[in-house]
């Protein structure tokens, strides 16, 4: 993606082919049971690592770390004791519980039916939940092996009450952000049954970054701050080889989970503002259908749930628009929401085709209401499609007649030749795609008034003017001359050479409302 800092790369995926931004949380379309078998693998794996990583960190802290009495016998049996024992146990209850707490809490989203309240409710919580769960079992490990220690050796029950306190926090931590990111595509889901317009309660982004802190910095150091106090307090009891040994490792513990969380911060933070970015850019392209997966419960989920009602506006506002169009032109619309839309209008020149059906009444007598709408229809389709290819506007339906009009309201230089033009081919389709009627086609230039009429609550853009009463006068004409086509000469006179070599003079005609007589031309061929 062009602008996309190269950092970023391997951070977040492309939106469309990894949407919860990463190939392990799956596609959107994914099968209810294609996400059940995920969620549950994904959680498990994620519990049971927490799990191991916090019997890791205490192993580490209590081993190298934090200064303590060598253990007594007492002490060293009930800890090989207890360790593997309450250890196994905290992994298969809290991977069982926890799996199945969020499988019933997700029920909906993995057996395809639509969430209630109650149902989102709980389905965004559920990172919460289970770091709650986590919480519980590593403070009841905080309790038993602190009261062990002060029950067979009460020199070592600071020590354990830290070291199993650090860990317990490293484990919640970890949990919350493998916990949330697993279950993004449920979130996505509970999401998308109702529009975010206000963070749900649980942990933001700014809480987050906390935790992050907490996690990568703030633990560390804690533990270098009891090695520093414990080596005040007792000093004969810490070497300097010990210090020096702690503070290698508590460097080495910040330079391994500082790297692990910058990219858990990364993946949680920018993931959902790519994703965003992302979909801008095929926006900026023409893509109006481009939504992105609600998948974030915080203020990032704002910014995603609000780029979607953002794009819903532009369908809305692209659909009026096409509809305003379709209605009084592609042309008048552009304009209108360019300048305003006013009473009034503006003198110009311009010219003005009107074609007009032969025989229309007759036809509708013989036939069904419905075969006379199908070729109402063909008609109107070739006028339309002839006065769009030429740069017209078809400014009105009046029955079964059209008026159109080139040159207002965009100007154009050349709109005598492309009246022309349009009138020819329309002659040319109608005769072959609607033979069943005839028509009549008049074309005048002149001077028009083209603007808005009528009132301010309703009104239409319209021209009016002595070309629009020529060009409809001359289609009455034309339904007796050869080609069924009767121009103004002026309006050949004002076209190009090689588009006046096409039409021949006919004869002078007085029009209606007229006492002086009016130059006509017909198509040469005919």
């Amino acid at each position: 993606m062009p602008g996309r800092p190269a950092a970023y790369g391997d951070l977040v995926s492309d939106g469309r082919r990894n949407p919860f931004g990463s190939r392990l949380l799956g596609p959107a379309d994914q099968t209810a049971r294609a996400l059940r078998v995920r969620v549950q693998l994904l959680l498990t794996g994620l519990l049971v690592t927490t799990n191991v990583v916090g019997a890791g960190v205490v192993l580490v802290i209590s081993s190298v770390v934090i200064p303590a009495p060598s253990a007594n016998r007492g002490t060293v049996l009930s800890l090989a004791i207890g360790v593997p024992t309450y250890v196994a146990l905290a992994v298969v209850v809290g991977a069982v519980l926890g799996t199945t707490t969020t499988l019933r809490a997700m029920r909906w989203a993995l057996t395809g039916l639509e969430p209630d309240a109650a149902d989102r409710e709980r389905a965004l919580r559920v990172p919460l939940r289970l770091t709650q769960l986590q919480g519980g079992l590593w403070l009841g490990a905080t309790v038993l092996f602190t009261g062990l220690a002060l029950l067979l050796q009460p020199s070592r029950a600071l020590t354990t009450f830290a070291t199993v306190a650090i860990a317990a926090v490293v484990v919640c931590a970890v949990a919350y952000l493998f916990t949330q990111f697993a279950v993004r595509p449920v979130s996505a889901r509970a999401l998308a049954a109702a529009p975010l317009t206000a963070r749900p309660r649980g942990v933001g982004v700014g809480d987050r970054l906390v935790i992050f802190w907490c996690l990568g910095t703030g633990v560390p150091m804690l533990g270098l701050m009891l090695t520093a106090l414990l080596a005040l307090v007792k000093p004969g009891d810490t070497s300097l080889t010990r210090l020096a040994v702690t503070a290698v490792v508590i460097g080495g513990v910040v330079l391994v989970f500082g790297l692990m969380v910058t990219v858990l911060n990364a993946r949680s933070v920018v993931a959902p503002v790519l994703s965003v970015r992302d979909a801008l850019l095929d926006v900026e392209r023409g893509d109006l259908e481009r939504e992105v997966p609600v998948y974030d419960g915080t203020e990032l989920g704002l910014l995603q749930s609000g780029f979607n009602q953002m794009v819903h506006g532009l369908r809305e506002r692209e659909h009026l628009r096409d509809l305003f169009g379709r209605h009084v032109g592609q042309e008048v619309a552009a304009a209108a929401a360019a300048g305003g839309v006013e009473l009034g209008g503006e003198t110009r020149v311009a010219t003005v085709l009107f074609v007009d059906l032969v025989g229309s009444t007759g036809y509708a007598t013989r036939r069904s209401p419905g075969e006379v709408v199908e070729m109402l229809n063909r008609f109107f389709g070739v006028v339309v499609d002839e006065v769009d290819r030429h740069h017209g506007l078809v400014n009105k339906f009046i029955g079964d007649a059209v008026l159109a009009v080139f040159g207002a309201p965009v100007a154009l230089a050349d709109h005598a030749e492309q009246a022309l033009r349009a009138a020819r081919a329309m002659a040319a389709r109608l005769a072959h795609e609607v033979p069943e009627v005839g028509a009549g086609i008049g074309v005048a230039t002149g001077e028009v008034v083209a603007g808005n009429v009528g009132h301010r609550s309703r009104f239409e853009y319209t021209v009016i003017g002595d070309a629009v009463n020529s060009a409809a006068r001359l289609t009455d004409l034309a339904k007796e001359v050869p080609g069924c086509v009767l121009v103004a000469q002026a309006t050949v006179t004002a076209a190009g050479a090689d588009e006046s070599g096409r039409w021949t003079s006919y004869d002078e005609v007085v029009l209606r409302g007229r006492s002086t007589p009016t130059e006509v031309a017909v198509l040469a061929e005919c």
